[in-house]
C-alpha cells in the first residue's frame, strides 16, 4: 500500500517553467511504473490557454495550461491534488486557492521563503477543511510503484536503483529534500525500499509534521517501519517522540538527527533550513532531540553512517518473523527504459539520421558563431566590418578592404529614397495604422519586386549571360528585345543623361578608380551608349550599376536583390521610427487623389 498519494492521484501543477520540469520528472516515474500520466492540467495566468508538452516514453503528452485552479478542475473532475510552484509572493493565494477547491484533497508546496504568516494561515485553513498541507519548501512525495509528486527521488536511473518501481517494506519522513534521496537509496539496499517518502521541508513552521504521516504509516500495513531524519531547530522531532512513545505502536521508529556539529560551534549560527536555529544542547538540540527519541524506543544510530546496517538488521528481523519474503531481484533489462534522444542515439553510434536541413555557410554550435569558419569575434577584433560577414555568408568569400568598401558604399547609396516609392509607402501607412515595426518593414519588402529593386537581380542575370556568351552590345539588344524585353537596370522615370541620377556617377567613378576588372560594368556602360542614343532616360540605373559590380566582385545572381532588401531596410525603418516620433494619424486618401471612374449611382431594379 502507499500512504497520501497513489495510482488514483490526479494532479494540477501550479507554476510556470520548474513546473513543467516537475511534470517531465513525474511522467519519467508514470513510464518506469506503466501507470497513466498523474499531470492533468497546469495553473498559470500568463500561459493560460497554451499547452505545455511533456515527454512520456516516447510519446509527447501536451497538458492544457489554465488561469485559475477552477478551470482546471472543471474541465478535469479527477484532479484531487495540486503542487505549487510558483513565487513566494503568490504562494499564499495560489495555495488557498487549491485548498478552498473543493475535490483537492492534498496540497504538496516546493516554493522556498515563504512567509511563516502565510504557512501558519495555509496549515489553518487545511486543517479546518480537513486537507492535508504539505510543505513549504518540500522536494515532494513518492510512493514506490504507484505514485511520484514533484522531483523526489532523483533523476531516472536512481529511480531505479533506489527500486521504486515497487513498494517495500519502509516509510520515509525527512525534512532535507537532498537527504530524502539519500535515505530512500539507503532502504533500498540495506533492506527491500520504501512504501512512501515524504518531504515536508525545511521551514520553522511546516504545514504537516512528522506525526501527521508517522499516524498514516501507522495504519498501512505494508509499512513496518518509518525512518525520520531530523535537525536541529523547533521541536517537531521532540513531537514525533512523545508520539511514538505514548502507546505500543505497530511501526517501528527509527531516526537519525543532524547538528550534532553545533555543540563545538559558536551559538547562535545559522544553518542551511529556515527551521535549523535552535539552542547548542537544550531542547531543539540535535542531541535533545536523539535522546529523547531513544527513550521513546526509536532506533537511533550514533552516527549516520549507523542507519543502514540497524535497517538491514530490523529487515532481517521482518523477514525472520515471515512478515515480509524477502524481494527478489529484479533484471534492469526487464525494467522500462527512458528512450534515448536523437543526439543519445547518434553519439553512441545506434541511429543514423539524414539531416533536414543542409547549411554551408555558418556554424553556431560552439562558443560563438563561425562565419563560413570564421569566428565572429575574431573578425571583430582584426577590423573587419559588416560587408566582410556579407562576403562571408552571401558569397563564401573573404572580401579585400577594397571590396568591402564598395559594399559599404552600394548600401549607403540604397539605404534610402524618399517617401514616395512604394516600398516606404507601404512601411509609412502601416505605421501610421499602428502596425508594429516587424509587420511594417515587412509590409515595404512585399514591394520589392520587378518595378521596385528586383531589377538588381534580373540585371545581373542578363549581363552576365552576355557576358558569358561574347554577346555584342547590339546582339544583345536584340536578344532581349526578341526573347525578354526591357532591359533590367536599364531606364529611369525622372533621371537622364541630362539629368544624371548622382548614386550611379558616385559608384561607378569608385569603382573605376580602383582599376579592377569589371566585364560586367563596362559591358553595362557600352549598352547605356547605345540605349541613350535611342532615347536619353535610358540610362544605366542604380539597380543594373549596382547588379553588374556586385557580379564583378564575383556575388552569385541569387544574392544580388539581398543587398536592396538589406540596404532598403534601413530606410524602411527609419521612416518607421519617424511616423511613431510624430504620433502619425491613420491614412486615408483624400477623394481629390482618386480618379472615381465607378459608374453613377443606379436604382436597384426588383429582384426576379
Amino acid at each position: 500500500m502507499s500512504i497520501v498519494a497513489n495510482r488514483d492521484t490526479r494532479v494540477v501543477i501550479q507554476g510556470g517553467p520548474a513546473g513543467v520540469n516537475a511534470a517531465r520528472r513525474m511522467a519519467e516515474f508514470c513510464h518506469l511504473v506503466k501507470a497513466p500520466l498523474t499531470v492533468q492540467a497546469f495553473v498559470f495566468p500568463p500561459d493560460a490557454g497554451k499547452i505545455n508538452e511533456v515527454p512520456y516514453g516516447s510519446e509527447i503528452v501536451s497538458i492544457p495550461v489554465y488561469k485559475t485552479v477552477a478551470e482546471a478542475v472543471a474541465q478535469h473532475p479527477e484532479i484531487n491534488t495540486s503542487l505549487v510552484y510558483v513565487g513566494p509572493d503568490r504562494a499564499l493565494g495560489a495555495t488557498r486557492e487549491a485548498l478552498n477547491t473543493g475535490s483537492i484533497r492534498l496540497v504538496s508546496m516546493i516554493t522556498e521563503g515563504v512567509p511563516e504568516k502565510d504557512t501558519k494561515l495555509l496549515t489553518r485553513i487545511a486543517r479546518e477543511k480537513g486537507k492535508i498541507f504539505n510543505g513549504p519548501s518540500a522536494i515532494g512525495i513518492i510512493s514506490a510503484g504507484e505514485c511520484r509528486l514533484g522531483v523526489i527521488g532523483g533523476a531516472f536511473d536512481n529511480l531505479i536503483l533506489s527500486k521504486l518501481y515497487r513498494p517495500g517494506s519502509f516509510g520515509v519522513i525527512t525534512k532535507s529534500g537532498g537527504l530524502s534521496n539519500e535515505i530512500i537509496w539507503i532502504c533500498s539496499q540495506f533492506a527491500d525500499g520504501v512504501t512512501t517518502a515524504i518531504g515536508i521541508g525545511g521551514d520553522a513552521y511546516p504545514g504537516s509534521d512528522y506525526v501527521t504521516y508517522l499516524e498514516m504509516f501507522e495504519k498501512d500495513p505494508k509499512t513496518h517501519a518509518v525512518v525520520i531524519v531530523g535537525e536541529m531547530g523547533g521541536d517537531l522531532e521532540e513531537r514525533a517522540a512523545e508520539w511514538y512513545g505514548a502507546k505500543k505502536r505497530r511501526i517501528k521508529l527509527m531516526a537519525v538527527i543532524s547538528g550534532f556539529c553545533q555543540e563545538v560551534l559558536p551559538k547562535g549560527m545559522k544553518f542551511g533550513h529556515a527551521g535549523a536555529k535552535e539552542g547548542m544542547k537544550g531542547e531543539g538540540s540535535a542531541r535533545h532531540k536523539a535522546d529523547r527519541l531513544r527513550e521513546a524506543g526509536a532506533i537511533v544510530p550514533a552516527t549516520f553512517g549507523g542507519l543502514g546496517p540497524a535497517i538491514k538488521e530490523f529487515y532481517q528481523e521482518l523477514i525472520a518473523k515471515g512478515l515480509v519474503k524477502e524481494a527478489a531481484a529484479v533484471a534492469p533489462e526487464v525494467l522500462p527504459r527512458l528512450p534515448k534522444t536523437i543526439e543519445e542515439s547518434r553519439k553512441s553510434g545506434e541511429v543514423l539520421v539524414e539531416p533536414l536541413v543542409k547549411t554551408t555557410i555558418s556554424d553556431d554550435r560552439g562558443e560563438e558563431p563561425l562565419y563560413y569558419g570564421y569566428a565572429a569575434s575574431e573578425l571583430i577584433n582584426r577590423g573587419y566590418q559588416i560587408p566582410h560577414v556579407i562576403g562571408l555568408l552571401w558569397n563564401k568569400k573573404l572580401m579585400t578592404q577594397q571590396e568591402a568598401e564598395i559594399i559599404k558604399r552600394i548600401i549607403m547609396l540604397s539605404a534610402d529614397h524618399g517617401p514616395a516609392v512604394s516600398g516606404a509607402l507601404a512601411t509609412i501607412i502601416a505605421s501610421c495604422a499602428g502596425i508594429s515595426m516587424a509587420q511594417s518593414i515587412a509590409a515595404g519588402m512585399i514591394m520589392i519586386g520587378p518595378r521596385f529593386g528586383g531589377a538588381v537581380t534580373d540585371a545581373g542575370k542578363w549581363f552576365k549571360y552576355a557576358v558569358e556568351n561574347k554577346f555584342s552590345v547590339d546582339d544583345f539588344l536584340n536578344y532581349m528585345k526578341a526573347n525578354v524585353g526591357p532591359v533590367p537596370g536599364i531606364g529611369h522615370r525622372v533621371k537622364s543623361v541630362k539629368n544624371p541620377d548622382k548614386r550611379v556617377k558616385e559608384l561607378v567613378g569608385y569603382v573605376k578608380s580602383l582599376n579592377i576588372h569589371t566585364p560586367h560594368l563596362d559591358f553595362a556602360l557600352e549598352v547605356e551608349k547605345v540605349t541613350t542614343a535611342k532615347k536619353d532616360t535610358l540610362i544605366l540605373n542604380v539597380d543594373g550599376t549596382i547588379a553588374a559590380v556586385l557580379v564583378d566582385l564575383g556575388f552569385p545572381v541569387e544574392s544580388l536583390n539581398g543587398f536592396f532588401i538589406l540596404a532598403r531596410t534601413i530606410g524602411l525603418i527609419g521612416h518607421w521610427i519617424d511616423q511613431k516620433q510624430q504620433s502619425s494619424r491613420l491614412i486615408r486618401l483624400f477623394d481629390y487623389l482618386i480618379n472615381y471612374a465607378a459608374p453613377k449611382k443606379k436604382d436597384v431594379p426588383p429582384l426576379k
